[in-house]
Formats: C-alpha cells, sequence, structure tokens
C-alpha cells in the first residue's frame, strides 16, 4: 500500500521513541522528532516533495530514512530498533503512563525488559527509588498494569472493524463460499462489540471449514464443526469469531436471527405467532403443516411479513415493525452528495488539497468542504487567516480546473475555553463554510462547555456544530453537557450538528440523532477525513443516521448545492 504523509512522520516519531528507550544520543533522538515536526509542518503532500532536505529540520540522514521507506515500504532503521529492544518491554508502550522517557529510565536503570520485570522492580520497592518517582507512582504503574491485562467484556467499534474488514477480504477469496455476511451487534453498528459474527452460505462446509482453520493468525480455535467454526486471532485482544455455515436457502433468516437484536427478533417472533408461524434461524414454520419456507433475500424474508425491508441498525423493537408496514425512505451512502468536514496537508492532513478533491470526485461527490484546523490548534498545525485565504487562491483554482465538483472554503474553528471563537466575524465573512468545534480544556464545568457552545450556535456565520459531545467511545466519555439544551438552541438559531462518521466518535450518537431530528435540527454526516481512504467512513455515518431514524431531508450533504447555500445563507 502506498504511503502517505501521516505514516512517514509516524515513522520518524516511532524511531525517535525506541531510540530514547534504548538509551540513545539526545542529538540523534531530536534530529528524528525535529524532522516528523518539519514535515507536519509542511503544507504539500508527498507527491509534492522532491527533496525532503529542502525542509528546514530534515538531514541527510533522517532524509535517507525517508526515501528507504517510501522506495521500499519498510525502514531497515525501524526493524533494527525492533530488534534490538525486547519485544516485552515495547508492549508496555501500551500501558497509560508509561511513556519512552519512563520506559528508558527502568530498562537502563533497573533492567526492566517486560512486564514481569516491570512488577518484580516495582514489588521491590526499587521503582520508587528512582528520582522522580515515589512509592505513589510506583502503585499507580501497578494498577495500569492490572487494567490494562483485564480483558473487557465488550470492545469499541473501531477496535472491531478493521479485524472484521480483514476478516471480510479473507472470505471474499474463499472456494466454494457463496455468500457471506457479518452479523450481530456489529452489522447493528452498535458502540461497543463483545464478538464477531459471520453468516456463510456454502454446498460444501467442510472444505470451507479446512479454509477457515487455515487462516493466519489464529491463536486458539474453540469451535471447528461443519455448521460452526469459532476462534481467537493472535492481535484481535481476545475477540472471539462466530463463522457459521449454512445453506444458501437458509442464509437471509439465519442472518435476519444473528443479527438481531434480541428485542426486535422477540417482536418478529410475536408476529408471526399471531399468523400460525414460527421463526427459526432456518426459515420460517408453518404450524399447521409444519411446511418451512425459506426466501431468496432478507427483504423478501420481511415482505413475507408485510413489511418493507428494515436495515440491520433499525432493528431495536422500538417502532420500526410499525412503522415499516409502510414504505419508508431508507438513507442510503449513494444519497450523500459531499463531504463537509475533512482535512489536508495544510493541517494535519495526510493528503494535499487536490490529492482529497480527486478522492471526492471518485466518489461522484457534487461538491465538498476543505475545513482544516484554526490558528488556536497548534498541536494540529492549525491555519491563521492568511494561510487561510493562501488556501482559498489555491481552492479557487481547482474550483477553474474541475466542472464536475465544488469546493467550498472552509475551515474547523476552535470554540475556545473562555468562550470566544478563533476568528472575527469580519474575517468569517470570508469563508464558504464555517465549523464549530471544541478541542480543549474538556475538564470544564457543564456551564462553562455550555457557554461556549451557544457563543458558537449564536455565531451568525457557523453553520455546523463539529462532534458536539467530543466523545471518543470507550476511551473519553468527552465534556459535560447539557444535550437537550445544544440541540434546542441548534433548532432555534438554525445551526446543524454533525454525525461524526468516525467509528472513535459516532458523535452525536443515534439516540441523541434521533431527539435532534424531532427537534428540527438539520444534521451534516461527515467523515472528518485525515486522509483519502477514511472518506470511506461516510457508510458509518449513514448507518448511524439510519439507526437515528433520519431520512434525506434530514441531512444537509444529501441536498442540492444551491439548497445548501440557501441553509448557509439564511443564517448570515
Amino acid at each position: 500500500m502506498a504511503k502517505n504523509k501521516k505514516d512517514v512522520i509516524q515513522l520518524l516519531e516511532k524511531i525517535a521513541l525506541y531510540l530514547e528507550i534504548k538509551g540513545e544520543n539526545p542529538f540523534k533522538i531530536s534530529a528524528y522528532r525535529r524532522a516528523a515536526a518539519a514535515l507536519e509542518a509542511d503544507a504539500r503532500s508527498l507527491s509534492e516533495i522532491e527533496d525532503f532536505t529542502s525542509i528546514k529540520g530534515i538531514g541527510k540522514g533522517t532524509n535517507a530514512v525517508i526515501v528507504e521507506y517510501l522506495l521500499e515500504g519498510h525502514s531497515e532503521t525501524l526493524a533494527e530498533l525492533e530488534r534490538e529492544i525486547p519485544k516485552g518491554l515495547l508492549s508496555l508502550l501500551n500501558v497509560p503512563g508509561l511513556g519512552g522517557k519512563t520506559l528508558a529510565k527502568f530498562y537502563q536503570e533497573l533492567g526492566v525488559t517486560d512486564e514481569a520485570s516491570l512488577k518484580k522492580a516495582i514489588l521491590d520497592k526499587k521503582i520508587e527509588k528512582l528520582p522522580g518517582f515515589g512509592e505513589k507512582s510506583a502503585q499507580n504503574i501497578l494498577h495500569a498494569l492490572e487494567q490494562a491485562n483485564k480483558r473487557p467484556e465488550r470492545f469499541p467499534i473501531a477496535t472491531v472493524l478493521p479485524i472484521a474488514n480483514r476478516l471480510s477480504k479473507y472470505l471474499e477469496n474463499g472456494p466454494h463460499i457463496q455468500k457471506f455476511s457479518v452479523a450481530g451487534s456489529l452489522r447493528r453498528l452498535e458502540e461497543m462489540i463483545r464478538d464477531i459474527d459471520f453468516i456463510i452460505a456454502t454446498d460444501k462446509p467442510e472444505k470451507v471449514r479446512n479454509y477457515l482453520l487455515n487462516m493466519d493468525g489464529i491463536q486458539k480455535v474453540i469451535a471447528s464443526g461443519n455448521t460452526k467454526v469459532s476462534v481467537i486471532l493472535e492481535d484481535s485482544l481476545g475477540i472471539q469469531v462466530d463463522f457459521r455455515l449454512v445453506k444458501e436457502a437458509e442464509f437471509p433468516t439465519t442472518l435476519h436471527h444473528f443479527t438481531g437484536s434480541k428485542e426486535h427478533n422477540v417482536a418478529m417472533r410475536q408476529l408471526a405467532k399471531a399468523r400460525g408461524e414460527k421463526i427459526n434461524e432456518y426459515g420460517v414454520e408453518i404450524e399447521n403443516t409444519k411446511e418451512l419456507l425459506t426466501f431468496p433475500s432478507e427483504r423478501a424474508f420481511f415482505n413475507h411479513f408485510g413489511l418493507h425491508e428494515i436495515p440491520p441498525e433499525v432493528r431495536q423493537n422500538k417502532g420500526e415493525i410499525e412503522a415499516f408496514t409502510k414504505e419508508v425512505p431508507v438513507l442510503n451512502v449513494c444519497d450523500i452528495k459531499g463531504d463537509l468536514h475533512m482535512h489536508t496537508t495544510w493541517s494535519d492532513g495526510a493528503h494535499s488539497l487536490e490529492e482529497m478533491v480527486e478522492s471526492a470526485r471518485k466518489r461522484g461527490y457534487e461538491y465538498i468542504a476543505i475545513t482544516d484546523h484554526s490558528k488556536s490548534l497548534f498541536v494540529a498545525n492549525g491555519l491563521n487567516e492568511k494561510r487561510l485565504r493562501m488556501q482559498r487562491e489555491e481552492i479557487e483554482k481547482l474550483n477553474e480546473t474541475y466542472t464536475d465538483i465544488h469546493i467550498f472554503a472552509g475551515v474547523e474553528m476552535d470554540i475556545l475555553p473562555d468562550g470566544r471563537l478563533d476568528f472575527s466575524n469580519e474575517f468569517l465573512k470570508e469563508m464558504d463554510f464555517v465549523i464549530g468545534a471544541i478541542h480543549s480544556s474538556f475538564q470544564q464545568s457543564e456551564d462553562k462547555i455550555m457557554y461556549r457552545l451557544l457563543q458558537a450556535l449564536e455565531n451568525p456565520y457557523v453553520s455546523l456544530i463539529a462532534h458536539p459531545t467530543g466523545r471518543l467511545i470507550g476511551r473519553r466519555p468527552g465534556y459535560r453537557l447539557d444535550l437537550k439544551r445544544l440541540i434546542e438552541a441548534a433548532a432555534e438559531t438554525g445551526t446543524a450538528l454533525e454525525i461524526n462518521s468516525n467509528p472513535h466518535r459516532f458523535d452525536l450518537s443515534a439516540k441523541w440523532t434521533r431527539i435532534a431530528k424531532e427537534n428540527g435540527v438539520k444534521i451534516a454526516i461527515n467523515t472528518d477525513a485525515h486522509k483519502q481512504d477514511t472518506l470511506d467512513d461516510i457508510k458509518y455515518g449513514v448507518g448511524i443516521a439510519r439507526k437515528g431514524w433520519l431520512q434525506k431531508e434530514d441531512v444537509l450533504n444529501t441536498w442540492s448545492k444551491d439548497k445548501l447555500m440557501r441553509f448557509i445563507n439564511k443564517k448570515r
């Protein structure tokens, strides 16, 4: 896979970290960190940089590492460091509170090489005797180790999706697999996932079973029959993967059954019972005759009960069975006409403005908004007024070049801790599309957070509030806010709220999306993409929108460009 700018920056930072752990010369460590920062600050993409040494901060040594990585797809410098540093020590980097400097001290001064030797150093009271440490910090490290070893019952969906996607690619190439689908809570896009379920249709279950058991990276086989194969993969954090093998005729009802939810399935069984029928995972049985009906698709299964097809995300027994007795216009990815939140190499993105435009054109988008970070977000190389005006010149040139897509000059503007916005209204007039977002001081009180958000909502130039709660699923609960009041204020001010399609966020959640719809608030489904391939995350955002019962008219970026501009200008 071609490397992007983010990949190179991460390589340089990782080499610096490993050099630090090894105890190398501080100037050498600094050289890699300086090169990473210099590349981050450069607004060009990799394809636009002819000579990396022309960038201040990148010398001959770091340039050689970059060039080798881009040409060969790997770095021998990094590989050598990985061979020299104990693997058990590197795995400790995943423990909260253990960074490079701390591990370097433990490794070099106490001979810590893995979790066992670190625990021993704590219990022998060696850690607390090191300068800068004490009994409390040693106990905090011990507690962090214990927590890291506890396998959670459920995992954030962002952790599970890459595993499921990799397995899907493996199944696509499988012999005798007629069709397959992910099922369970993952198919319903639940935020926390216990295990991964796949339903596979095949007329050769033994051969498919063998194909599954020959998969690389199996840590443990739990079941290996002709109807079910269950495994745990080495890199899956202990997540169980269940493959259920069925005949093609049984596939739709089995898929429906194992998609759930449990509450939806109970309601469907009650509907069947009233008709003198029983639903099971293999079909629908007519009670009087014991005849087993099968269906060519889930749509035909639902049609049998007088229903239109209910999307997996909506199967919650929250009114969907009653609603889908009539035809419901279901939101689909093909309804999305553009993405209104994305980043480029002008701030902290991996690809250039033109590269992001090209990716959007390939997706058939009619418009996009380029929304790099604003000046106060230093860590993301945020743009000031001068740089945004320079970027707008580039956008105008691209708008002249491409007639099949329109590029809005936008910005993801920080809402500062004191409630001020990062730019004056005088400057915001120049922007086509302004997003307001909180990126700092998450620990403030609810009153202060709400004050900040209300300042943005009331601003005539802010069209959208991005990732409104600031949460990261399973990692960060978000800041304290009154979501009901936020939604009411969005309705009052004519400001849209975002469904951020990034699986780490899904923000707004489906629950609050539905409440926003009920209050007449418009929603934008965006990816917040920082590189080309994450533009594909739009499909997850559409799924969350379906889960929140949104339809096309509720979503800004299903509208025509002219209608979208009328929405923006109405508030102004």
